[in-house]
């Protein structure tokens, strides 16, 4: 897929050189000859990468990529630098620098860093898609007193920095509510990085969270960038952060209290930029009596906390989300939309919904699936979901 690139250097040779193959490749580019002029352009300009040269007159490469941080421009960058400034490039790697390219430049090292970086882009717009079809990232529906105080909150905590601890029953939509706090801070435009504390095995959820270096462990055949640094400038979602090990609590709580990490395997520190957001279905507070969290760790994660409300307290709430689920889902099988009647709606109102939103929308679903008609009835509700409470 074609990127808009921005090459800044001030040798006009190299500037000639690279937008030339680059626009061979197929890509729009742009060039820069100063650290000043790039950040100037890139207020006016979206771009997708950044070949961005550590010696430049005026604004170095690394001041360059710091004022990017400062302004939250979460674009992938890769340095180019002479061997001499080899230790620059580090600096700068570890500054969030996707990657280093060496003097004399490469032209297919050039085109394969692109081909990354397109490839990694094409995931993350998929991802985007699809999760907009399927309603992932869907709306918060509701009009429910206990949604108001929500969305109050969500509004009240986005502009901050300060870190947010999510409570909530399973499937009340703590990711949603993570998702809509980033959506309107001032990291939006940088990354979202989830990670579900639960699901990755005890063994490496440090490699996942930190990354590692080439031979830190058998089967570390090459450095892996962790979650934390891919969430540079953005936001780290750790969900489920209740079941995570006392021992990787430690070791959380010293990274999140110096702002920097070591890869497994590293001796260098690494500095990064995170706003941190959690969230948990269980009492933390008791699993601090029962020596199963961190208490030191609680008070730096629970900064702001905000709980989810469960669906059985939002009354008619549960009609409107029938309603959004049933245009949602009908819209992303390309099937005309579905409407309940009232005694179709009741049946549903007098549900509990342990499952809460997420067994609301896996119910609509197989509705939709198991019903030809237009208009659901009772009857369509009893034939297609026994296990409702009617």
């Amino acid at each position: 897929m074609p990127l808009q690139i921005l090459v800044v250097d001030d040798e006009p040779q190299i500037r000639a050189m690279l937008g030339g193959l680059l626009k061979d490749a197929g890509h729009h580019v742009l060039t820069s000859s100063s650290g000043e002029d790039a950040l100037a352009l890139l207020q006016q300009q979206t771009v997708d990468l950044i070949l961005l040269d550590m010696r430049l007159p005026g604004m170095t490469g690394l001041e360059v990529l710091q004022r990017m941080q400062e302004q939250h421009f979460a674009i992938p960058t890769v340095m180019i630098s002479a061997h001499a400034d080899i230790e620059l490039a580090v600096q700068a790697t570890q500054r969030g620098a996707y990657n280093l390219l060496e003097k004399p430049i490469q032209p297919e090292r050039v085109l394969l860093e692109v081909q990354h970086v397109a490839h990694r882009l094409e995931l993350e717009r998929e991802r985007d898609t699809l999760r907009q079809r399927v309603g992932e990232a869907g709306e918060m529906i509701g009009e429910a007193p206990a949604m108001q105080q929500l969305r109050h909150a969500i509004q009240k905590a986005a502009p901050s920095e300060a870190r947010v601890l999510i409570t909530g029953e399973n499937g009340t939509g703590k990711e949603l509510v993570a998702e809509a706090i980033h959506r309107q801070s001032l990291r939006a435009r940088g990354p979202f990085v989830r990670v579900n504390c639960a699901a990755i095995p005890r063994e490496l959820i440090e490699s996942e969270l930190f990354g590692h270096e080439r031979g830190a462990f058998t089967g570390a055949t090459k450095r892996k960038i962790g979650l934390i640094e891919q969430a540079h400038c953005g936001t780290l979602f750790l969900d489920e952060v209740g079941d995570m090990a006392l021992e990787t609590q430690a070791k959380l709580l010293r990274v999140l209290q110096q702002n920097e990490l070591l890869r497994v395997g590293g001796t260098q520190a690494i500095r990064f930029d995170v706003r941190v957001i959690t969230a948990t279905n269980k009492n933390l507070e008791a699993e601090i009596r029962a020596g199963r969290f961190r208490d030191d760790l609680f008070f730096r994660l629970a900064v702001l906390p905000i709980e989810v409300p469960p669906l059985r307290e939002r009354g008619n709430d549960i009609a409107l989300l029938a309603q959004y689920f049933l245009r949602q889902i009908a819209n992303a099988y390309g099937r005309r939309p579905k409407s309940l009647n009232a005694e179709a709606q009741q049946i549903l109102l007098s549900h509990t919904w342990p499952g809460n939103v997420r067994e609301l929308r896996n119910s609509i679903e197989r509705l939709m699936i198991m019903t030809e008609e237009e208009i659901l009835t009772a009857e369509h509700v009893r034939q297609a979901l026994p296990s409702l409470a009617y």
